[in-house]
């Protein structure tokens, strides 16, 4: 008997979006603009959670991966949209740092503040900064674990390099929180309620 084998795959509406607004994202609104619509989207099309990600070239604003949250539909706990993002990213690259030498400043847009995995992926996968929408009291507000992540969190990214911005479009971020909450969805926390 082997093992299965793991496979994450983006939904094909994702590769449609994103081809068809162009790859360049020139603002901070722009680029979380993109994180949002993936998360709605996602909820819209019932292939995940209600949260996006996206990878950009920071001074160009070209996208280099999206990510969409895969949990529910793969079965897989980890497959949250910053792990995703970062995985297209890294295999895109065809490396794992993407802070590596001669490599451009990448940043990560989250349609929401990581949880306290997210925050560790974000840590190792070599991004110069992080952008979030919604904060991580608006998750728990609807019902997602977000993890014990360390309380000086920012500063922690900060000390390694990463800069943080946070609530940039914050609201509309939220509101895909609660449309999700809101509707026949599953928050999928593993011991919820125990």
């Amino acid at each position: 008997m082997g093992f299965p084998r793991i496979t994450l795959e983006l939904p094909g509406w994702v590769e449609e979006l994103v081809e068809s607004r162009g790859r360049v994202y020139p603002s901070v609104e722009d680029r979380m603009r993109l994180a949002v619509e993936l998360s709605r989207l996602n909820v819209e099309h019932r292939t995940g959670g209600p949260f996006g990600a996206a990878i950009f070239e920071e001074e160009s604003g070209r996208l280099l991966a999206p990510g969409v949250n895969l949990v529910v539909p793969s079965s897989c706990s980890v497959a949250h949209a910053e792990v995703v993002a970062i995985m297209v990213a890294q295999r895109s690259l065809g490396h794992f740092d993407l802070g590596g030498p001669g490599m451009p400043r990448y940043q990560l847009f989250a349609s929401t503040e990581p949880c306290a995995m997210c925050f560790g992926a974000t840590t190792w996968s070599g991004v110069r900064s992080l952008v979030c929408g919604a904060r991580d009291e608006d998750a728990r507000a609807v019902g997602f674990d977000e993890g014990a992540k360390v309380e000086r969190w920012i500063s922690a990214l900060e000390e390694r390099g990463i800069s943080v911005r946070r609530d940039v479009l914050r609201e509309e971020a939220a509101a895909v929180l609660r449309r999700y909450a809101e509707g026949e969805n599953v928050i999928y926390n593993a011991r919820q309620g125990s």
